[in-house]
């Protein structure tokens, strides 16, 4: 048999890495592949998942990348991954263009979350109140300076609160969005971070600076001082989340393309199961149910 030439090896090698980017694919008698796109906040718990399920079932393989909720839902809703994972619910328009592409959405609970608000270690700050907090991120709020709460921040003599968000793609703006500032803008001059840990890793070196993320992204660097929606302050924990106390808690989601079947359907039961929630604690979230995790 004649060599393939080397254009023919390269169009070979393309096909075999084209066939594995895709969804649910196998390639030449390879790990079938699920791939799995999106939230910020639950990529490291997905990528832990997708470690400890290659122990469980050795011919599926679960690639995971971030990106945010909405790059994760629009793949989705393209058809370029199995499951999107989100820190928020899909929107009416998000809804709307996967019907319109053929796809239905289903939704998927899979933990819930304590969006922390993060100061720097040496904030003596301990409390905030909710509208305190619009007041800081808030397109019409006037809280520009440590001062206007009461406090003298240590290493900040500016006075200035350095604002940190996110970007507009990621689930965790729209959610503090919708659950702060009423789904009203946020004040612009906030330096927007790629992922929930650039955020916590900011204000830890940042001792002017507040910023939000999930509580999992926690350090000893950074503090979370509890949040007041009413006469209450309530800390941020696993418990406040999934009782709901703490005002800024929210559910994580995973989304398929409809109801999922095979592998897919398989990995899903057993994120939901014992073991993958087990990982889900030990991550720093809230499982749905209580479990029983061997420490």
């Amino acid at each position: 048999m004649r060599p393939c030439s080397p254009r023919a090896a390269r169009l070979s090698s393309l096909a075999s890495i084209l066939a594995f980017a895709c969804g649910g694919a196998s390639v030449g008698g390879a790990r079938e592949v699920i791939q799995n796109k999106g939230s910020d906040t639950l990529v490291n718990v997905a990528q832990a998942w997708a470690e400890s399920y290659s122990e469980v079932d050795s011919a599926v393989a679960v690639a995971v990348s971030g990106g945010g909720s909405g790059t994760g839902i629009s793949a989705m809703i393209n058809g370029t991954v199995d499951i999107a994972n989100s820190s928020r619910r899909m929107t009416s328009s998000e809804i709307g263009a996967a019907r319109a592409n053929g796809t239905d959405p289903v939704e998927h609970l899979v933990g819930y979350d304590a969006l922390a608000v993060y100061i720097h270690a040496h904030n003596p700050l301990d409390f905030l109140s909710m509208q305190q907090l619009a007041g800081i991120y808030g397109d019409d709020g006037t809280i520009e300076r440590w001062s206007q709460l009461g406090i003298e921040m240590p290493g900040c003599p500016s006075d200035e609160i350095v604002r940190v968000s996110r970007q507009n793609n990621s689930g965790t703006f729209a959610y503090f969005r919708e659950a702060v500032l009423d789904n009203y803008d946020f004040k612009l001059g906030s330096h927007d971070m790629h992922g929930s840990k650039d955020v916590v890793d900011l204000v830890a070196h940042t001792p002017c600076a507040i910023g939000y993320s999930g509580l999992a992204y926690a350090t000893p660097e950074v503090k979370t001082p509890c949040l007041a929606a009413s006469d209450t302050c309530v800390a941020p924990s696993m418990e406040t989340a999934l009782d709901g106390s703490y005002p800024i808690s929210r559910p994580l989601l995973m989304y398929t393309p409809g109801d999922p079947v095979g592998e897919v359907k398989e990995y899903l039961d057993w994120v939901l199961g014992e073991e993958g929630q087990c990982i889900m604690l030990e991550a720093g979230y809230t499982p749905v149910a209580p479990v029983e995790c061997v420490q």
